[in-house]
């Protein structure tokens, strides 16, 4: 159904909105699963510097040929524009839209607002991406003398007073059931599915709402004569396991009678890294793809610093003119977060994945640099005698370097992200 399901009749009863009075809440006992989303959220940061713009469809992407839409408000959205959508195709179906490029810095500064908000009502808290989390209230309902629902109503107001943006929110029994409510909630609104009515809110939905359910698997259920989260609730294990999988068939009988055991997992670690380019036109200049493999490198790199972890093997992506795609990876004697050393290992495994027999250069149409195998970047380091004796490009970097790379995250993070570059990253223009 999507993340902006439309309520279904006679389900209107389950919604709050800003001004419904708490006497009128739905029954939310047994509902410790909140779903909170932000509303458009890229777009809706973007539109607090320009409030004008409010009322006219807004899209947030990248100005080159290959972008995608980041976001689009709903204005927007009525003409049919979504997120991950192409900017050509954008284009055509809504000619008039006003267009923003990404202030990424912004939506991590208010995301991590958002996420603090979440945090001070309950420790168990489970990020999905910057605009969205799960949120387990169970534990804190004594202490803070407050309902779920109730508790979603202030987690509202304070992302709307505080952040000057709006969210929707799902209250249910079960992460499947608060995410399913939450996109029904959209826009700005809250949306709460008693547990005695668990069912009844479930049943007559479309396959589609099922989680997990994509467009093949959706197919696949109709062709079987399942149209609605009812069918699959009656029909025996054993017929779905013959329809959809002996793993899908169980898994899809559950959620349709509103059964879901996964808990809400607070700190989740991280296991990659990573960051990727999609180039406006396809590119053979192999300086032009080592400087931007030096930029991705940073950027992954500095990410790892500020985050005080540490990667033991680099990979990268490749993704040809033609659309096929390779993946090399490289794992190093130990740890690292050094931009040089990232950097100089995502090159050499570039040049042996791209050499040719002819030696003639392949176009590229992306790049990608990644960190695995992250470990706590304050654990002690093991120096080696080359560690400490060499600066030859490829071999693990000195502490001199490590001490050079901080430094300029620190300028950075002062003065901003054009403070310090390395000298090959500057236009010919700085240069």
């Amino acid at each position: 159904m999507g993340r902006n399901a439309q309520l279904p009749g006679g389900h209107e009863r389950f919604v709050v909105r800003t001004d419904t009075p708490r006497g009128d809440y739905p029954d939310d006992t047994g509902c410790p699963i909140l779903h909170v989303d932000m509303d458009a959220f890229y777009a809706a940061v973007e539109l607090r510097e320009h409030p004008e713009l409010a009322e006219r469809p807004v899209i947030v992407a990248g100005e080159g040929p290959r972008s995608v839409v980041l976001s689009a408000n709903y204005p927007a959205r009525k003409y049919g524009v979504r997120s991950a959508m192409p900017a050509g195709a954008a284009r055509k179906l809504c000619p008039d839209a006003v267009w923003i490029p990404p202030s990424r810095h912004a939506y991590r500064e208010v995301s991590d607002g958002v996420m603090a908000i979440f945090r001070d009502l309950t420790p168990l808290v489970e990020p999905l991406s910057l605009d969205e989390a799960f949120l387990d209230v169970g534990g804190a309902l004594r202490r803070l003398g407050a309902s779920p629902a109730e508790l979603g109503a202030r987690i509202r107001a304070r992302v709307a007073a505080e952040h000057g943006i709006t969210c929707s929110v799902g209250v249910g029994r079960a992460k499947f059931i608060a995410k399913l409510a939450s996109g029904m909630a959209k826009p700005d609104a809250m949306v709460v599915v008693p547990d005695a009515c668990t069912l009844e809110f479930l049943h007559p939905l479309p396959v589609s709402a099922l989680w997990g359910v994509g467009a093949r698997t959706e197919e696949t259920l109709r062709n079987h004569g399942f149209a609605t989260i009812a069918d699959v609730a009656a029909a025996p294990v054993q017929r779905l396991r013959r329809s959809v999988g002996n793993a899908a068939g169980p898994h899809l009988h559950a959620l349709a009678h509103g059964r879901d055991d996964r808990p809400v997992v607070a700190e989740s670690e991280e296991k990659s890294l990573g960051a990727e380019h999609t180039f406006d036109t396809d590119v053979r200049d192999r300086g032009v793809l080592d400087r931007e493999l030096l930029r991705l490198s940073e950027r992954v790199a500095a990410t790892l610093r500020a985050k005080a972890l540490r990667g033991r093997t680099v990979s990268i992506k490749v993704r040809f003119a033609d659309f096929r795609t390779i993946t090399r990876a490289r794992t190093l004697g130990a740890a690292t977060d050094s931009s040089r050393e990232v950097h100089a290992q995502a090159s050499e495994l570039f040049r042996e994945a791209t050499a040719t027999p002819s030696g003639d250069p392949v176009p590229v149409r992306l790049v990608g640099v990644r960190m695995e195998g992250l470990a706590d970047g304050d654990a002690a380091e093991q120096l080696s005698f080359d560690t400490l004796a060499t600066e030859t490009p490829g071999v693990t970097a000195s502490p001199r370097w490590r001490e050079a790379e901080r430094a300029a995250d620190d300028a950075r993070s002062r003065f901003g992200s054009a403070a310090i570059r390395p000298a090959s990253l500057l236009s010919p223009d700085e240069r």
